[in-house]
Parts: structure tokens; C-alpha cells; sequence
């Protein structure tokens, strides 16, 4: 009878899964403590992106940044994220590849049924963890925005919110908008 290799001495277990979840075609994919989860997001789910997005765009764009979701490592774990939103400094995104949370200005999660609970506990505690800025929880499920701020390594010490959709949700600086969640 064989016996399953051991892959516990000299493996970087996380190097190793971070090096595999980029070499997945055709999904957006990322590591949630651990875990390799594919992304695909609902056409709502996007919809509530895009009205952040539209009415942070000026905004960016005068700060020299860029919004997207692209790829958020965090080094030292084995997570490496895909947010919904990330707005970033222009220098960092042309040529780069995965940043880190520390690198954004803001971080917009959105949720969805699948992972409600990964954006409101995991991801919080973890971009706080990771120096976040601001984190934005659009979510869904529960008709809410929340903005946690000011991260520290046990969570975030300042939390706005939660507010009903329909409320408006004011970004502090760099940004100083007010988001118009009607819509949401």
C-alpha cells in the first residue's frame, strides 16, 4: 500500500498556492485563508459596483489614481484577494501585478449569498490586518454600507455604519464624497 507523499518539509506552502491560483485560465480566482475560490460574480452583485464606481470615478481620476479589482496579496498568509473595487495610486498600477491592501486608498467589498460572511468578518479582519485605509462593505444581504477605518492589526477602530441603502454614506479624505446609495 503507497502512502501519500509528505509535502510538509521545505514546501512554501504559500508561495505555492499563490503561485497556482495565477495560473488558472479563465476564471478570476482567488485564496480566502487557505482556500481557492473561483469569482464570479452575479449581474447585481456588479450592478452595485458600478454605482460605487461611478460615484467615486471623478474622484479617482483626480487623485491620480486608478479603481479596478485587481489581484491584493498578503504576504506572509496564504490569501490573496480580488476585491470588487481597490483604488490605487496610478504609479502602482501601470506594470504592476498583485499589490497590497496598504497600497490602496480605499477597498470596496460587495456581497453576495455565497460569501457574505467571508467579506463582513474574513476580509475586514484581514484588510485591517493589512494596513486598509478605508474598506467599504456594500452589503446586500443585509440592505447595509459600513466603513471601517483607521486598521490597526486587531481590526479596525473606527466603524460608519451600518447604514440602510438609501442612506448616504460619506467617504472621508482622500475622497470627501458622499455616496448616494438610493439605487442600491
Amino acid at each position: 500500500m503507497t502512502s501519500a507523499p509528505d509535502y510538509s518539509q521545505g514546501i512554501d506552502v504559500e508561495r505555492a498556492l499563490k503561485f497556482a491560483v495565477q495560473h488558472i485560465r479563465g476564471d478570476r480566482v482567488q485564496i480566502v485563508e487557505g482556500i481557492i475560490e473561483t469569482v464570479s460574480p452575479t449581474w447585481d452583485h456588479e450592478r452595485a459596483a458600478k454605482l460605487v464606481r461611478r460615484q467615486i470615478e471623478d474622484r479617482v481620476d483626480e487623485l491620480g489614481c486608478v479603481e479596478g479589482s485587481g489581484n491584493l496579496d498578503l504576504p506572509g498568509s496564504s490569501n490573496w484577494y480580488v476585491p470588487d473595487i481597490a483604488v490605487v495610486p496610478e504609479a502602482l498600477a501601470k506594470g504592476g501585478g498583485a499589490l497590497r491592501p496598504d497600497q490602496t486608498l480605499l477597498i470596496v467589498e460587495v456581497t453576495s449569498e455565497s460569501n457574505a460572511e467571508t467579506d463582513r468578518e474574513v476580509k475586514r479582519g484581514r484588510y485591517a490586518e493589512y494596513g486598509a485605509p478605508l474598506y467599504l462593505l456594500v452589503d446586500r444581504i443585509e440592505g447595509s454600507l459600513t466603513l471601517f477605518s483607521e486598521p490597526g492589526r486587531l481590526g479596525y477602530t473606527r466603524v460608519d455604519g451600518p447604514h440602510p441603502f438609501g442612506t448616504s454614506v460619506h467617504l472621508p479624505a482622500p475622497f470627501a464624497v458622499d455616496l448616494n446609495t438610493e439605487g442600491f
